[in-house]
């Protein structure tokens, strides 16, 4: 798509924006760039018991802090994947309308709920330098026309000021992880990432930040890369958990 008509384009939205603020996104009520507060009572929350590692709800009843099993079974980079939210009902609807039908309007809804995350103990009880966003392949960014975990990090750093580095590359197409296991994800994964050299992160504690966090594929792949290139440590945020 050539520059012009991109800009051109994301003017004339920002224009109409303007002109006419987005209402609500699960209801169409009157609450122009965010959930209004009816809807955002009725979100499916993580509430604990949940992994502490990847935030996988548990159904049963513990009183103390836990690991599931597949967290377990697995050699992690992360130190955590936050989430405040299950990827379902509006939450899931409003994630697939932003990837899928150019629905941009719709980043500051779910970087609030990104934003919530951030305030998780987890993430909020040790600062953090930078945040790193999950990149697209360049053939699916031309496509796209946007990487929306970087448009969510973009907007999210507007409020906490956190810089948003892009300091991971994704120099092999993969195809959609959404109908794979976990096995078939990470083989899809493989050598998918590499740092961008000119974006150090040598000692720097980071956050990676995606829209959806599934089986941890994708941010584990990205966080073994971030460690391998000298960041101090790496947790992860989204906007909702699968």
């Amino acid at each position: 798509m050539k520059p012009w008509f991109t800009a051109g384009r994301d003017l004339l939205r920002a224009g109409l924006d303007l002109l006419y603020p987005p209402a609500c996104p699960a209801c169409g009520g009157d609450a122009p760039d965010t959930l209004c507060a009816a809807c955002l009572r009725r979100l499916p929350r993580l509430e604990p018991p949940f992994c502490m590692r990847c935030s996988q709800p548990f159904a049963g009843a513990l009183d103390e802090p836990f690991a599931c099993a597949n967290c377990g079974t697995r050699d992690l980079h992360f130190e955590c994947a936050v989430s405040r939210y299950r990827a379902a009902g509006p939450v899931r609807d409003m994630i697939h309308r932003f990837k899928y039908n150019d629905a941009r309007h719709l980043r500051r809804p779910l970087a609030g709920l990104l934003g919530e995350a951030l305030d998780d103990p987890r993430l909020a009880s040790r600062p953090f330098d930078a945040m790193v966003p999950v990149p697209l392949h360049p053939g699916r960014l031309r496509r796209r026309g946007y990487n929306q975990a970087a448009l969510l990090a973009e907007t999210l750093a507007e409020t906490t000021r956190h810089p948003v580095l892009p300091a991971l590359r994704r120099i092999r197409a993969t195809r959609t992880q959404t109908h794979l296991d976990r096995t078939t994800r990470m083989e899809n994964l493989r050598g998918a990432f590499v740092p961008d050299q000119n974006v150090p992160v040598i000692g720097l504690h980071l956050v990676v930040v995606d829209d959806v966090f599934t089986t941890g594929a994708t941010t584990d792949a990205c966080s073994r890369v971030l460690l391998d290139a000298g960041a101090a440590s790496v947790r992860v945020v989204t906007a909702a958990r699968g």
